[in-house]
């Protein structure tokens, strides 16, 4: 299973290698799925359009992100008709409910106003990535194609408690990769809020 796009730790420009990707669904002979969860942050082009190059393919997307719709627990999987059959026998009956199935309907039926957030969650993204780099605390901030940041800091716990008595909630990931934490992209207000709290840092 890969992530599409990749986890921001890494260069999105590996998506690009097309030929390895080739190679590996072509000569794998199980299933591949590749989880598409922050597909609208990106550019890159969604593997659905190769489904019916690779009939071992299945691709994942929700409707928790840039839709914001993660309590209504509402996925997609695209495959080939072989594949779907499976599931169809083994999913269990009223997987998702009908007050899920109606919003989601809706959501999908105003795409215009879906793609003027993710625009806007983008824009939020690359003020808040560029602002993050001006601090000399912060070592590295990483690539990102999703509505969230990861960045490399020094002294990440301290500062992941400083944020947090002054209210804003960020996620301290220095268990999983030393010294970084995860900075989710909210309204320009709230980036504006976050950038405030790190220049008080600074200054003390």
């Amino acid at each position: 299973m890969m992530d599409m796009p990749f986890a921001p730790e890494f260069e999105a420009e590996m998506l690009e290698n097309q030929r390895q990707l080739d190679r590996l669904f072509g000569s794998f002979n199980g299933i591949i799925v590749v989880d598409e969860a922050y597909q609208d942050f990106t550019e890159n082009m969604s593997f659905i359009k190769r489904l019916e190059d690779y009939p071992n393919l299945v691709v994942l997307q929700t409707m928790s992100k840039a839709h914001g719709m993660a309590g209504a627990r509402v996925g997609f999987a695209f495959s080939s008709p072989e594949i779907i059959e499976l599931f169809n026998r083994t999913k269990p009956p009223y997987n998702v409910n009908e007050l899920s199935q109606i919003a989601v309907l809706e959501a999908l039926q105003n795409e215009e106003k879906t793609k003027t957030e993710i625009q806007e969650i983008i824009n939020n993204r690359d003020f808040l990535v560029e602002h993050l780099n001006s601090f000399n605390f912060i070592k590295e901030v990483y690539p990102s194609e999703a509505n969230f940041v990861l960045a490399k800091v020094e002294n990440a716990t301290q500062v992941y408690n400083y944020l947090r008595d002054k209210g804003i909630i960020i996620r301290n990931r220095s268990s999983q990769i030393e010294d970084t934490l995860r900075f989710t992209v909210g309204t320009m207000m709230e980036c504006k809020a976050v950038i405030t709290a790190l220049r008080e840092i600074k200054e003390n």
